[in-house]
């Protein structure tokens, strides 16, 4: 018998301001117009391989990297990418391009969906196989305390976060990672974005604790349980964790409960999924839960954020546009990245 979780509330929440409100509402509305917008255009035939959306996780995005350093510390996704790449700053241009496989994509047209990069953002990558990013994530980390530490860099304050699924937390990478970061109390935040299934896996079913958080007390480290459809919830948990990394204190393990509204990919029919457990997480729209508790709180209006529906609407259109009049890749540069180059 599968027993559904308890949703964890936080004894407080960290208070916004109204601009800090309309930030994290602005960029949450950004990911799924644009998550939308993929949609329409893989079901148009416009955009191929396989595209992974994020609807209904974008409090996980907003809610962590929006809280760090933005273009400054770093951010290791998954295949899952695309909100993490409009969370850390790359253009909502950069990113369609490169969904459409044009040149001016953030990765030139050579990663597609599942490999978004962009070094001016500090976007590490998406990464098609599960677990592959937290390895690349802790060298970060690694790096970023090494040159503080032991080279006087002052300037090396960095704090990296690595997201992975559920499923990821019983791969290897997941254990020897944690382990490494424990032992040399590296700033990194593992952020698990628990939405219940691996493809077409439950999550209980997979695992012999499914209380991913609880698997950081094994390594001497915090883990902590979030409501994943509460945005500032989620900003709460960041802010301390980003804070403990920051001064040196070492990695936080993050679960964050949530829920993909789509299919596991675009080709994925999503019957697996019974009608009651998708409709009772729709209830629970995380952009919803923002914009109500903006208006209860007199920090915006039901206009102002319609308006700032319309204007990510104006962005999307944009992106589209650009990336459909955007060239290909040349033939001719077919090898071209393969290897570093001399600058």
């Amino acid at each position: 018998m599968i027993q559904e979780r308890t949703i964890p509330t936080l004894p407080s929440i960290a208070p916004v301001t109204r601009e800090e409100g309309l930030a994290i509402y602005e960029d949450m509305v950004l990911g799924r117009t644009f998550e939308d917008k993929c949609a329409e255009m893989y079901y148009r035939g416009k955009m191929f391989g396989f595209v992974h959306l994020y609807n209904g996780q974008e409090a996980i995005s907003t809610g962590v990297i929006r809280t760090m350093h933005p273009g400054e510390d770093y951010v290791c996704s998954t295949y899952r990418d695309h909100v993490h790449a409009l969370s850390a700053g790359v253009p909502a241009r950069e990113v369609m391009a490169e969904l459409f496989g044009k040149v001016t994509g953030c990765s030139k047209g050579r990663g597609g969906s599942m490999h978004l990069f962009s070094a001016e953002h500090r976007l590490l990558g998406g990464y098609a196989f599960i677990g592959e990013g937290i390895p690349v994530a802790l060298g970060a980390a690694f790096q970023s305390k090494y040159r503080r530490e032991t080279m006087g860099d002052e300037t090396a304050n960095q704090v990296t976060a690595a997201f992975f699924g559920d499923g990821t937390s019983n791969n290897g990478q997941f254990f020897e990672c944690l382990n490494m970061a424990a032992l040399w109390k590296l700033p990194i935040l593992f952020v698990v974005e628990n939405n219940k299934w691996a493809i077409g896996m439950a999550h209980e079913r997979a695992t012999s604790q499914p209380e991913i958080y609880k698997k950081a007390s094994v390594f001497g480290m915090p883990g902590i349980e979030v409501d994943g459809m509460d945005v500032l919830a989620v900003r709460t948990v960041a802010l301390e964790a980003i804070e403990r990394a920051r001064a040196g204190e070492g990695p936080t393990l993050i679960e964050c409960l949530t829920y993909r509204f789509r299919g596991h990919s675009l080709a994925d029919p999503d019957e697996l999924r019974s009608k009651a457990e998708k409709e009772a997480w729709l209830a629970r729209d995380p952009i919803k839960k923002l914009a109500g508790h903006l208006t209860e709180k007199n920090l915006a209006t039901a206009e102002e954020l319609k308006a700032i529906d319309r204007q990510i609407q104006a962005v999307i259109e944009d992106a589209v546009k650009f990336a459909q009049d955007s060239p290909e890749p040349e033939a001719s540069e077919l090898y071209r990245y393969v290897f570093a180059e001399d600058e």
